[in-house]
């Protein structure tokens, strides 16, 4: 399975967070899958770090080096997400949350997210 984190999903894996349901979890670790994170995920985090809402102990870059030691996919915003986004329905109204969704759609994607907003979306959710 080919397998989008949430932001919230991706925060809470990787400080191992209990919040994270184990089917989450479990589905994160399985080899087989794909994981990917949105680059609309590292944008709206350092967005918030930038805001004094969102602070690592150990830093950004540090935060960016786990995702990449973990072997976590980043997935670019192309012209076919856009062209996704444009037309999309307005159940959601945070713009990252509805890229993400539109990147699910065009890529055919699964996403790993707690957002029961994100789930009113006719795609594949896990959580």
């Amino acid at each position: 399975m080919d397998l989008l984190l949430d932001t919230h999903t991706l925060i809470w894996f990787l400080n191992g967070d209990e919040t994270l349901s184990d089917k989450a979890k479990s589905a994160i670790e399985d080899p087989d899958n794909s994981k990917i994170v949105s680059i609309a995920s590292i944008w709206e985090i350092a967005i918030k770090i930038s805001l004094g809402k969102f602070k690592f102990p150990k830093g950004f870059k540090h935060f960016l080096d786990m995702v990449e030691d973990n072997g976590f996919e980043i997935l670019p915003i192309t012209f076919e997400h856009a062209i996704e986004l444009s037309t999309l329905e307005f159940l959601h109204r945070d713009p990252f949350d509805r890229l993400m969704v539109s990147q699910c759609i065009a890529d055919k994607l699964i996403i790993v997210s707690k957002d029961d907003n994100i789930k009113r979306y006719k795609i594949k959710t896990i959580w």
